[in-house]
């Protein structure tokens, strides 16, 4: 598969882009779990600045594809920098359990990541 998955954790919300419900998949990880890129690219952002994300990372893969790892503790990568697959990324590690939010987004639009990371 070209994606794998960033987390691994229980699968408790699942794509739903109806009324903006839910734009990617929420997974419950437990404390020190590592964020992995789903894909290799190009760090594009870093930061709390987009509400409602919390601490966020979105890498590039190409001019089709992008994905979105919410809801981080640490931050390892800054923008500008190429990440490979599977590298580790951020880290989620303040509370016992935690709702980590994953997107993929081809050309700007979310689809359902569950599509493209193996079963």
């Amino acid at each position: 598969s070209k994606w794998v998955w960033p987390v691994r954790g229980k699968l408790v919300a699942p794509f739903n882009p109806k009324g903006q419900l839910n734009n990617g998949v929420d997974i419950v990880v437990k404390t020190t779990t590592p964020v992995r890129a789903s894909a290799a690219g190009k760090v594009v952002y870093q930061g709390a600045g987009l509400k409602g994300y919390g601490k966020l990372i979105i890498i590039k893969h190409s001019n089709e594809y992008l994905s979105a790892y919410a809801h981080n503790d640490w931050l390892l990568v800054n923008e500008g920098q190429w990440v490979n697959q599977g590298q580790q990324i951020a880290y989620i590690g303040q509370q016992y359990e935690k709702k980590f939010h994953f997107q993929i987004r081809k050309n700007g639009k979310p689809v359902d990541p569950l599509i493209y990371l193996p079963n």
